[in-house]
């Protein structure tokens, strides 16, 4: 009797061979029901659209201030943030969105190469961050337009009252546009995209029209200065330059299947925005640090309050500033309304897969956007907001939680880095070893601000009972997240 003897590394190349075959005709049945789920929405987002959403989501006011502190180190801080954490998100967002351009996005993404309870883990964290984004906004917004109102306007950010009146008022507002869908929704969101330029771009000319009328004796815009803060401190600022404010591009992913050629269009966004953006924040940066100086610089509002200094001179100097801070306005409601946009489709994606109930998948007869899903964002989001209000406690609770979505958002892009380097064969297959790297670099970065949020350097009573504060906060939420999963899971194998 002859026998067949096959040797031992074909045997395993062919096994492997065939599971990748398997795990690419799986991925791509479930891309397809996510596709004919999608078939129904409609889709306004052209390419300009997500490269101004991309701008507005990414690019925050504040940001500008925090790097001035610095000093002229800042440059490095940010070359170093670009470097290690901006262009590894891009590369990979630009990866997976070209990959699998559904509906959800990361969701999406972390489900087929992962499994489904980290696609809804992955999920749940981001829609906690968008929630207390948007729960924060009355505040933000009261702020500054008491601001921009002067001094006879400055009761109105230290009044309850008025704080839950706006957020009343935001809250409908983006509850209202989000059922009419990204038809508006975009407008909005483009017009936050163009005032962002106008304020940015104001910054950024500001010291050469004081060098012209010799306000100034010297700038240099890209000076480099290696930093002179103890190491930990370094690494501390440098997460949060990256984490906190480079951060955004996987967004728009979800709302691929509202947008023209998603697979194309998305990736075209983050090559187009990506330069722009670090140019806004290395140039702003610079700016703010050309006038303020050693001043103690106001982190809400950096961009007002350097618009003030550099045009003191002028007359129309507070106007200039007030006008600036509206514009930031704008800006902030603009990118709400993305966070709005982005928590109200989490829920109807996961209802696709029954993970939710489909009530949160149920559509607009008219306007084809997912109207349970809004309502229930809204009235969550009110409810936090008007909340955190009332009372010293509650007040102390919405800031632990506030704290926390720093946490959430680590945990969002841990997982999003991860796939390339450890996902399903048959997305991780098309990933070049640089993209792994970069993915890795960034996985690091990750993992660093998460640790600077639990334990912070900055002066608290209790460094670590602040961790523990932070930590069990992240665990109560996830573990919520985790007894949501395993209800519906459950459910959906009963029916």
């Amino acid at each position: 009797m002859t026998r067949c003897t096959v040797p031992l590394h074909r045997f395993i190349a062919s096994t492997l061979q065939r599971f990748n075959e398997l795990m690419r005709a799986e991925l791509g049945r479930a891309e397809r029901r996510v596709e004919e789920q999608s078939v129904a929405l409609k889709k306004p987002l052209g390419l300009g659209d997500l490269v101004l959403t991309q701008i507005v989501f990414v690019v925050g006011s504040g940001w500008v201030g925090t790097a001035a502190k610095l000093g002229t180190s800042h440059l490095f801080f940010w070359l170093l943030a670009i470097l290690l954490f901006y262009i590894p998100q891009a590369a990979v967002v630009i990866y997976l969105s070209r990959l699998m351009p559904l509906e959800g996005g990361i969701y999406q993404w972390a489900k087929l190469a992962f499994n489904e309870f980290t696609g809804f883990i992955v999920a749940w964290n981001l829609w906690l961050l968008s929630i207390m984004v948007i729960a924060l906004g009355g505040m933000f917004i009261t702020t500054n337009i008491s601001y921009a109102l002067g001094d006879a306007a400055a009761w109105m950010r230290d009044s309850p009252w008025c704080v839950a009146l706006i957020s009343c008022v935001l809250v409908s507002g983006l509850g209202l546009t989000g059922v009419r869908g990204l038809s508006l929704g975009k407008w909005v969101h483009n017009v936050g995209g163009y005032a962002m330029f106008l304020a940015y771009g104001a910054l950024i000319v500001l010291p050469f029209i004081a060098l012209a009328r010799s306000d100034l004796t010297a700038y240099r815009p890209l000076e480099i200065a290696a930093p002179a803060m103890p190491l930990f401190y370094c690494f501390n600022i440098f997460s949060k330059l990256a984490v906190g404010g480079l951060s955004g591009f996987e967004y728009v992913g979800i709302l691929a299947g509202e947008a023209h050629a998603p697979a194309r269009n998305i990736g075209r966004s983050v090559i187009i925005a990506a330069p722009i953006i670090a140019l806004m924040f290395v140039l702003g940066t610079s700016s703010v640090l050309a006038f303020i100086r050693n001043n103690q610089i106001d982190l809400i509002g950096p961009v007002p309050q350097t618009l003030r200094l550099g045009l003191h001179s002028f007359r129309i100097a507070g106007a200039i500033a007030s006008v600036a801070i509206l514009l930031m306005t704008v800006r902030s409601i603009s990118s709400m309304s993305i966070h709005f946009t982005g928590s109200s489709r989490l829920p109807m994606v996961a209802g696709w897969d029954d993970l939710l109930p489909a009530w949160f998948s149920r559509l607009h007869p008219r306007y084809k956007t997912p109207i349970n899903s809004i309502m229930f964002v809204a009235a969550i989001t009110l409810v936090i907001a008007i909340s955190s209000q009332i009372g010293a406690g509650l007040q102390e609770a919405f800031q632990l939680v506030d704290n926390a979505a720093n946490v959430f958002y680590g945990i969002v892009y841990t997982v999003m880095f991860a796939i390339p380097i450890a996902g399903a064969a048959a997305i991780r297959a098309g990933a070049r070893t640089w993209l792994r790297l970069a993915a890795g670099a960034g996985l690091v970065v990750c993992l660093l601000a998460i640790f600077f949020t639990i334990y912070p350097i900055i002066d608290v009573p209790s460094p670590l009972v602040f961790a523990a504060k932070i930590i069990a906060v992240t665990l109560i939420a996830n573990l919520i997240g985790v007894t949501i999963f395993a209800l519906n899971y459950k459910r959906r194998g009963a029916i």
